[in-house]
């Protein structure tokens, strides 16, 4: 919760306590509390005042916004959190306030096992037995970690692949690191789909970036015994970037187009321009996989990448994984 200042002048000084409600009501997004108020050194009489005229709006018990439109999310957020007092913004919540996501309809926060958390409309309260470890420090409004934030919604998740996208794009965005995601699994007694995310983890600190470089990895190379490739292999060549899958050795560049980032005219136009620049510029050549081929077909992609490779003089024979239902392309 915003620290207010305190001055021995404030309930005796009426500027002074105007000048300390303002400090507060921008620090947090117009949203302030009636203890907080008070400890600005606003009388019971302003308070009833305020709300009257409609100064402020109550949105919680004790909880009060300065104007009577509609409220921007970071509004609710603060409301969600000084509705209850030691809370803070958890789950989605956290990650969106770190940059992560879209916000979505219920604000979710975190408070102590024993704590007092009335249930409000569009509030979603957690409760956690080690919370005041898991909050970021000096953040406001408060929220946890984003480690930890990350760890409860993969573990909640719908599907394993909403889990291991929301592994992915933490670490993509440089939000936080594998490792560090892995110190906040290792300090938890319990966490769902605990192996699921240590997995995902380990690859993540490998190289893989996106849910189907990671499917690419678990589902097409390793259970087929392809070769290890070099991850996010920077493009000396060309445009600037990074290769998602770079078997060096034989010259064949793999490129993963997943969810994101592939759907607009400019990407469209930039992933060919890519190809054709790896082909002229460093005598590669490109293979373009996407959802069919990676989650949809995995061993008949294995089986074919595996002919490129044999092709392009790699000495290696493909496996069959337990999945493996038909004869492999690569078979007499």
């Amino acid at each position: 919760m915003y620290a207010v200042p305190t001055s021995i002048d404030c309930v005796a000084t009426p500027l002074t306590c105007n000048a300390l409600l303002a400090e507060v009501l921008f620090a947090q997004d117009g949203v302030i509390s009636r203890q907080q108020a008070i400890d600005c050194g606003a009388s019971e009489g302003l308070l009833r005042s305020m709300l009257r005229r409609g100064a402020w709006v109550r949105l919680h018990p004790g909880v009060y916004v300065n104007h009577n439109g509609p409220l921007t999310w970071r509004q609710r957020a603060w409301a969600a959190v000084l509705g209850a007092p030691g809370s803070a913004l958890s789950h989605q919540s956290a990650l969106t306030i770190a940059g992560l996501g879209r916000p979505g309809a219920a604000i979710h926060i975190a408070v102590d096992r024993k704590a007092h958390a009335p249930e409000r409309a569009g509030v979603v309260v957690h409760r956690c037995a080690q919370l005041t470890q898991r909050v970021a420090g000096g953040m406001r409004p408060p929220r946890v970690r984003v480690e930890h934030a990350v760890l409860d919604v993969a573990g909640e998740a719908p599907s394993e692949v909403d889990a291991i996208a929301v592994l992915a794009d933490t670490v993509r965005e440089r939000l936080t690191t594998a490792s560090r995601l892995h110190s906040a699994l290792d300090s938890r007694q319990w966490c769902k789909r605990r192996r699921l995310i240590s997995g995902v983890l380990t690859d993540l600190n490998e190289g893989t970036c996106s849910v189907l470089e990671h499917a690419y990895l678990t589902r097409v190379e390793r259970p087929h015994g392809l070769p290890k490739p070099r991850r996010q292999a920077p493009t000396r060549v060309g445009r600037r970037g990074f290769r998602d899958v770079d078997y060096d050795e034989w010259r064949l560049i793999v490129e993963l187009d997943g969810r994101f980032g592939h759907d607009d005219a400019h990407s469209r136009d930039a992933d060919p321009e890519r190809d054709l620049d790896a082909s002229v510029f460093a005598d590669k050549e490109s293979l373009r996989l996407g959802w069919g081929q990676v989650i949809g077909r995995p061993c008949s992609t294995a089986g074919k990448v595996a002919v490129k490779l044999q092709s392009l003089g790699w000495s290696g024979t493909p496996v069959r994984c337990p999945n493996c239902k038909a004869p492999s392309p690569t078979d007499k």
